[in-house]
């Protein structure tokens, strides 16, 4: 073995893995741990005075405006809550338009005079924050020098401590805006869109005889697939550290041909990551729920229960970085990246999505007998019109560089969003449009032929993976979202539209009550009109088929491939007057989103080009040229000494040897080319010249992979990567 072969070294390191000791109670029961370390209702109860915590609470569970003068007395039970915990410090935590989570920590504790010192939290501290704002993405809404942002405490959302072994912090969970008010971060839409989504929601709900409903609200559910490597293997690939993903890599003799690890056996090693993991999310008050091997080698998934959408994509920042910090415990890496191995399956994040309350529950349940259920046909209809006006902004929403390896590849929906209703609402959607639904097809019981099992209740219909937004039971999932990406910005998404469609549904049929018309001859009239105009929508076949993206384009449905396609859908002039008409944003915050996703774009791919083009020349291509010049020795000398040389292998490793020189001037060619200050034009450029450029230089190398000897190859293979662990 070669002494500096990194790769060797690392596969050395791995097979010496201790792993690390228990740190606490096997016996503990999880029960007693969910929530222990969260500024829960319970905790509050019992800490504030009793008019205050029914303050806090009608703000919670009814959405009324906060009462101010309620902030002292919840700051002061918050502090000491929090002092018992062991907390040192409090942070108000905001979510930028990175798309990652923000925080800044201030001492509790205030000198005296006396040179001693007290712990102090006042309530105008809970309610309000002023971090510097100058260096996060604003997309034109301030200028660099304006530093002033402000965060504000979202009640909703409970506060928590965060552990780390050298001391405690309290977490408050709070929304970034400028001075302007204009949102800075995911959060503000998100609480937004939802207060818009409710008025309409609970406008309907009257309708149908609900006049004092509780307040609606939407409930997220993401599931969350992942990637975990031996740590060693990630420090020794420089493309995995700065891009998330790997820029080289061979297939690998076995990939995920046998289907043998969807659902296998969960490696003793990932188990007890994912058990640490689960401890720690528990004591968050996060609902970790299932767990299980993913479809490629190396690839997990989590899914927690649902919760309020604020609540929710919150929990869902947490959970990633839990995770991260956990895995480099058990010496792993955590990767989140959509692709962060090419030629596998890629990580997406699910996002199953409802509409309710505890009253009602949700409202996307269909009952027994759905065609019965005109409330349910009401609120579907809702969805189906919103996803069929506004399927460019659903795929905008997930839009990225990273997300684009994923959508429209045969292990992720297609890019053209359609919906699935599986065969027993298709079949009661096509009744209505015919006049009328009149029955519901029904569960059936599997026949499976062994008499000592109980018989097996069979859905009235199939779920469809190739669908980006499906129904499955009783909410829809939303399957296009990339594995890294905050899940707010679909949710923001997902309610805006529902607002306006339930705003349309809300109108019709109030017109046509006060018309005299019979509310259920209303109803039926406006799901037949919603059917004929919106249900081209509606797509139970094969997403993956050749045909499908023919037939969409004859339907009409957007086939927006990749992010600079999908973008510009976001400051359309009917995008703009959906947003502003329900107060979500302005027209100034729809262009700054806009001009963020493609500034993220290009400095996305140029970071992947320059570390393409730095591995290939400093890696790559020397341990090529030495293999060559190794090769070429040995013919030389054979040649020397009479005896005739097999030269196919030099002639293997010369052609993509030159290929991979070319690739290499033809990118730093492309990354030398001057970026337009226009976004589109930069980002189109990335698009259309530098990634294949980057594709170019790495069939060279991967080719070369397979040719060089393995002693002077210093990346870790994705043989070793994905299924040494």
């Amino acid at each position: 073995m070669t002494g500096n072969n990194v790769r060797l070294r690392a596969i050395q390191d791995v097979e010496a893995y201790v792993p690390p000791a228990v740190s606490f109670d096997p016996g503990e029961e999880p029960g007693k741990i969910f929530g222990e370390n969260v500024f829960s209702l319970s905790a509050m109860q019992k800490r504030l005075p009793k008019a205050v915590y029914k303050s806090v609470l009608n703000t919670i569970e009814k959405s009324a405006p906060l009462d101010s003068d309620v902030a002292d007395a919840v700051a002061s039970a918050m502090k000491d809550w929090a002092l018992e915990k062991g907390a040192t410090h409090y942070a108000h935590v905001f979510y930028p338009l990175t798309g990652l989570t923000a925080e800044k920590h201030d001492s509790f504790l205030d000198p005296v005079g006396d040179g001693t010192a007290f712990a102090s939290f006042s309530g105008k501290t809970l309610i309000q924050g002023e971090p510097d704002a100058s260096s996060f993405p604003n997309g034109g809404l301030r200028n660099t020098f304006e530093a002033r942002g402000y965060t504000g405490w979202d009640v909703m959302s409970p506060a928590y401590v965060l552990e780390n072994p050298n001391g405690n912090t309290l977490c408050i969970p709070t929304i970034f805006i400028s001075m302007t008010g204009e949102a800075l971060d995911h959060k503000t839409p998100v609480l937004r869109s939802q207060q818009a989504m409710a008025v309409h929601a609970e406008r309907v709900l009257k309708l149908f005889g609900h006049e004092n409903s509780e307040h609606v609200v939407s409930y997220l559910g993401p599931e969350q697939e992942y990637f975990l490597i031996d740590r060693h293997f990630f420090l020794s690939r420089p493309d995995l550290i700065n891009a998330g993903r790997t820029l080289f890599g061979a297939k690998p003799p076995k990939g995920q041909e046998f289907d043998d690890h969807y659902f296998g056996a969960i490696p003793e090693r990932v188990l007890a990551f994912m058990m640490d993991t689960e401890r720690e999310l528990f004591k968050l008050g996060i609902p970790a729920k299932t767990r299980h091997n993913e479809v490629a080698p190396g690839q997990f998934e989590i899914a927690p229960m649902f919760e309020r959408a604020n609540v929710g994509s919150d929990h869902q920042q947490l959970l990633m970085t839990t995770f991260k910090s956990v895995a480099k415990k058990h010496g792993m890496e955590c990767l989140f990246h959509e692709k962060p191995f090419e030629g596998v399956n890629g990580s997406g994040k699910h996002v199953n999505f409802s509409l309710g309350n505890s009253e009602l529950g949700s409202l996307l349940v269909p009952g027994d007998n759905p065609h019965d259920n005109a409330q349910f046909l009401v609120f579907c209809g809702a969805v189906i019109r919103s996803v069929d006006l506004y399927g460019g902004l659903l795929r905008a929403s997930v839009a990225s560089a990273s997300n684009d390896h994923r959508l429209g590849a045969n292990e992720a929906p297609p890019a053209i969003i359609s919906i699935f209703l599986g065969d027993q609402l298709a079949d009661v959607f096509d009744q209505i449009a015919k006049g009328g639904a009149t029955h519901s097809k029904e569960k059936g019981t599997l026949t499976i032929g062994v008499d000592t099992l109980p018989n097996l209740t069979k859905d009235p219909g199939d779920r469809n993976r190739t669908s980006p937004f499906a129904f499955t039971g009783n909410r829809f999932e939303f399957r296009a979202p990339g594995s890294g990406q905050t899940v707010a910005g679909p949710m923001v998404m997902l309610n805006t539209i529902m607002a306006e469609a339930l705003d349309y549904c809300a109108t019709e049929l109030e017109k046509s009550v006060e018309d005299g018309t019979d509310f259920n001859e209303a109803v039926q009239t406006l799901l037949t009109e919603i059917i004929s105009n919106h249900g081209k929508v509606i797509f139970n076949g094969n997403g993956y088929s050749d045909e499908w993206p023919i037939e969409a384009e004859q339907r009409g449905l957007k086939n927006l491939r990749t992010t600079v396609d999908a973008l510009p859908e976001l400051i359309t002039p009917e995008a703009i007057e959906l947003f502003s008409k329900y107060s979500v944003f302005n027209d100034r915050e729809m262009h700054s989103r806009y001009e963020i996703g493609l500034e993220q774009y290009v400095l996305s791919i140029s970071v992947e080009a320059n570390l393409t083009h730095e591995i290939g020349t400093t890696t790559i291509l020397p341990a090529a040229v030495r293999y060559q010049t190794e090769l070429a020795t040995n013919v030389s000398a054979l040649k020397s000494a009479g005896v005739e040389a097999d030269t196919s292998t030099l002639e293997a490793v010369t052609g993509p040897l030159t290929a991979l020189r070319a690739g290499l001037a033809e990118l730093a060619e492309a990354i030398g080319h001057d970026h337009d200050p226009d976004g589109l034009t930069a980002a189109t450029y990335c698009r259309d010249a530098v990634l294949p450029a980057m594709a170019s230089v790495r069939a060279a190398a991967d080719e070369l992979e397979a040719l060089v000897a393995d002693d002077l190859w210093s990346l870790p293979t994705y043989q070793e990567m994905l299924y040494i662990l």
